[in-house]
């Protein structure tokens, strides 16, 4: 089974992730907005997950974005740093840091999350406050996600000079489509994404995703009745490498219990096999925390394939990491390589170990 690239090729060559580091303000104790006093601090965003997972499993990893010259951009740098992510082409600029609320829900009441980040810094950024050249030359892997140029057209802009000197390096890239409505709307995100599709290599896209952004339906419909069918997802996969010349199509799937209580496993397809797979499945409750799932699966991906691993073991690796990551409070998955490897030569459990 082919992997994106050899071991040799880029083992221990940098991880680069692109996109925007955010405050995060939880409420404790699942309360709901209007009862909580204070908030928990935290910092996070969908590339800098993925960026913390790589740095966690061994990797060298590093995070670019534009945070504002002032003490907030400080702490979002040092959370950066204290999980051992790069930071040095990291911009100053701009008037502020995003900000996203979260409101964790328990049971059946889902939880919420609210944005604040119009005129944030990376919003504002434009490709001439990064050196790209000096970012990509030692690089072996790019990820992105959908939310960066949903963010503003500098920053879709800037993104695009990027992927273009990512490919000039020969690095892989992968981008995980992510669409959110709160951000863009769909035509504006379908135009602008499909133009970015032809330098990924490895794309996460779940059937939502899939169809509104990129324009590719399961060809019976059978996504869409609430059930998870897996051979719509072979089918939504298999045409979107043939459209865009995907080397791995891919996704995580979540059976919604309640938002305490899910059944998480993931899916993919090789082109180059015309492979579909499917993971075991993991029971998650109760769940902790769940924002931050499906950047954990793509950083544990990411690090399968960097590891050299097959197709399938490395969508193993992911969903195995992403289940663990349910399990801890903020946006970073904090568990080792080890946690992973042995869940995934467990029987899902949880039994403590001695």
């Amino acid at each position: 089974m082919p992997s994106v690239a050899n071991k040799g090729e880029i083992y221990m060559k940098k991880l680069v992730a692109l996109g925007e580091i955010l405050l995060r303000l939880s409420t404790p104790d699942n309360k709901k907005f209007i009862q909580s006093d204070t908030f928990d601090v935290g910092y996070g965003g969908g590339a800098a997950d993925v960026a913390v997972s790589c740095a966690n499993y061994g990797y060298p990893a590093e995070f670019i974005t534009a945070v504002p010259a002032n003490s907030l951009g400080d702490c979002a740098i040092a959370a950066l740093r204290k999980y051992g992510v790069g930071t040095e082409h990291i911009a100053r600029c701009g008037e502020r840091l995003g900000i996203y609320f979260l409101e964790t829900g328990s049971a059946m009441r889902p939880s919420k999350v609210i944005y604040d980040r119009a005129r944030s810094s990376l919003s504002t950024a434009t490709a001439s406050d990064f050196d790209f050249d000096a970012i990509f030359n030692s690089a072996g892997w790019f990820h992105f996600t959908g939310i960066t140029p949903a963010l503003s057209d500098s920053a879709a802009n800037l993104l695009e000079v990027a992927l273009r000197t990512a490919k000039k390096y020969g690095v892989t890239v992968s981008a995980d489509i992510k669409f959110r409505k709160k951000l863009w709307s769909g035509e504006k995100a379908h135009r602008v994404m499909n133009n970015l599709m032809h330098y990924v290599d490895v794309c996460i896209a779940n059937e939502e995703d899939a169809d509104i952004v990129l324009g590719i339906r399961a060809e019976d419909g059978s996504v869409y009745g609430g059930k998870l069918d897996l051979q719509g997802y072979s089918s939504i996969f298999s045409q979107l490498a043939e459209k865009f010349g995907f080397k791995y199509v891919m996704s995580s799937l979540r059976v919604s219990h309640s938002a305490s209580d899910n059944g998480w496993s993931a899916c993919g397809y090789c082109a180059e096999t015309r492979e579909f797979y499917h993971t075991k499945e993991y029971s998650v409750h109760p769940i902790v925390d769940r924002v931050g799932g499906l950047d954990s699966f793509a950083g544990g991906v990411i690090t399968g394939f960097m590891d050299g691993k097959d197709f399938r073991s490395a969508l193993e690796f992911g969903v195995a990491a992403s289940a663990l990551k349910h399990t801890i409070p903020g946006d970073f998955n904090l568990v080792s390589r080890r946690d992973v490897e042995a869940l995934v030569a467990s029987d899902g459990s949880g039994r403590v170990k001695r």
